[in-house]
């Protein structure tokens, strides 16, 4: 790839941002960056009933969060397909003015007609009639009656399409507007686009856009179709059935920098045995040409394992800032002025080395800022099991008195647990439950340290209460 090579992303503002699209982008970033060349932002906006602005600015926005942005020399854009209509047309009208198309007046009846069958083709009925324009024919493009078309593929190698299986396909509707398969290519071309970097759906209209390429006085574009990303069932990720959309992995809480790194290796690895890398260090070892034909599985819960190694990795100050989201305003399950970012910040450390997504974060802390802790049936259950009631009495009179550090608030804890026979671990439960409402969470003593005596005597003072209720 030269340094004046030019690729292409061109979404449609149908809908949220696709993880493929993601992948895709991703994938020409980095042959773009790798060679100087130049990363070109095409909206793909000519279906007018489905479009929407605010879709416009989510692609923007998500191709930023995931390190694509104009901020970069390499970006250019965006574009907007409709914006190139009358471009479009001309082009279809020199096809004409060439003998490269011919006007149809079929309509599906007819061919059916003709043919006797639903389920044939279009049958080039009206490729020698020479039909002029009117109002409600259509523009077809002749495809060659013998041979085949020949696609050279990075990612899939050389590919035979056989003529007479491609029909003579429409490239302007009976209205004169050009269809997708034209403006596709007429904008790639006017782009001066050097090389089509998409996901495999798109390899069904590669012969017919390579023909209109060639028609249209232009060497077609260096072709690489990206494997299809499945789900655990081996389904095509499907909006419909799965979680496809960038904002919604970013709004639970997924780094950028973790989705970049995961995406990066769908379909394509270093070659190593490491995973976790950066992603200047994932692009200077991208190479196309190594890109799998097998198709990619997405699986979550190993973008979660990556997840939790990104967090991990980020400073304290990070880590504090990345958590605020949803500690503060409306996430958050308690009132604005409970949230005391100091006091989050003292648990902030031990928080950090357990979550997999941060908007794991809330469940770790919330009993810190709400005025009682937090009750779920099955963690209460599980912990106040009989003489559940004693242990949180010797646990009271442990911690009435005496320094409140976690090793004294730890000695206090295994006394009492020894006048019941119980190890350590056994004791804990209840006193967790009862002061955090979960019997999974932050370590116990550095917990009971930071919510302070007189807070955590108090609940433990209602659980036991609680216990000792009528019918409890």
């Amino acid at each position: 790839m030269s340094n004046t090579s030019r690729v292409r992303f061109a979404p449609s503002p149908t809908g949220m941002f696709h993880v493929g699209g993601a992948r895709s982008a991703l994938f020409n970033w980095a042959l773009a960056r790798q060679h100087q060349g130049r990363f070109v932002l095409r909206i793909e906006d000519t279906d007018t009933d489905r479009n929407r602005p605010e879709w416009v600015d989510g692609i923007i926005s998500a191709l930023a969060a995931i390190g694509i942005s104009d901020k970069d020399p390499a970006f250019e854009g965006p574009y907007f397909q409709s914006h190139n209509a009358e471009g479009q047309r001309e082009a279809a009208l020199t096809l004409y003015a060439d003998g490269k198309a011919y006007y149809c007046d079929c309509t599906r009846e007819k061919v059916a007609q003709r043919t006797g069958s639903q389920q044939v083709g279009y049958d080039r009925y009206c490729r020698d009639r020479g039909l002029a324009y009117e109002e409600g024919r259509a523009l077809r493009f002749p495809t060659p009656n013998e041979g085949v078309t020949v696609v050279d593929d990075v990612v899939r190698g050389r590919i035979e399409f056989p003529n007479d299986a491609i029909e003579d396909f429409v490239i302007a509707r009976g209205n004169g507007a050009p269809v997708f398969v034209l403006a596709n290519a007429v904008d790639d071309i006017r782009e001066g686009i050097t090389h089509v970097i998409r996901g495999e759906e798109h390899l069904a209209n590669t012969p017919k856009q390579q023909l209109l390429w060639e028609a249209l006085g232009a060497a077609p574009p260096v072709w690489a179709h990206l494997p299809v990303i499945v789900n655990e069932k081996r389904q095509k990720l499907s909006k419909r059935r799965d979680k496809v959309a960038l904002e919604d992995y970013l709004a639970e809480g997924y780094l950028p920098q973790a989705l970049v790194n995961y995406l990066m290796l769908l379909g394509w690895g270093p070659g190593d045995d490491v995973e976790i890398r950066p992603y200047e260090e994932l692009e200077a070892l991208f190479r196309l040409e190594d890109v799998t034909r097998a198709s990619a599985f997405f699986d979550v819960k190993k973008l979660s394992a990556f997840n939790g190694e990104y967090i991990r990795k980020l400073s304290e100050e990070e880590f504090v800032t990345a958590c605020l989201p949803w500690l503060e305003g409306s996430k958050a399950p308690w009132a604005a002025e409970a949230f005391d970012e100091a006091v989050f910040r003292s648990v902030a450390g031990l928080a950090q080395t357990r979550l997999t997504v941060l908007a794991e974060i809330v469940k770790y802390v919330d009993w810190l800022f709400l005025d009682e802790p937090p009750y779920e049936e099955q963690s209460w259950a599980k912990a106040m099991k009989p003489g559940a009631e004693a242990m949180l009495a010797s646990a009271r009179e442990a911690w009435s008195e005496g320094d409140w550090t976690v090793e004294a608030l730890k000695a206090g804890l295994e006394a009492a647990a020894a006048e019941h026979g119980l190890k350590l671990g056994k004791a804990q439960a209840p006193v967790r439950v009862a002061v955090t409402g979960r019997t999974v969470g932050l370590p116990l003593f550095e917990s009971v340290q930071v919510l302070g005596r007189k807070r955590t005597l108090a609940r433990i003072d209602a659980a036991a209460a609680k216990l000792a209720a009528p019918g409890a």
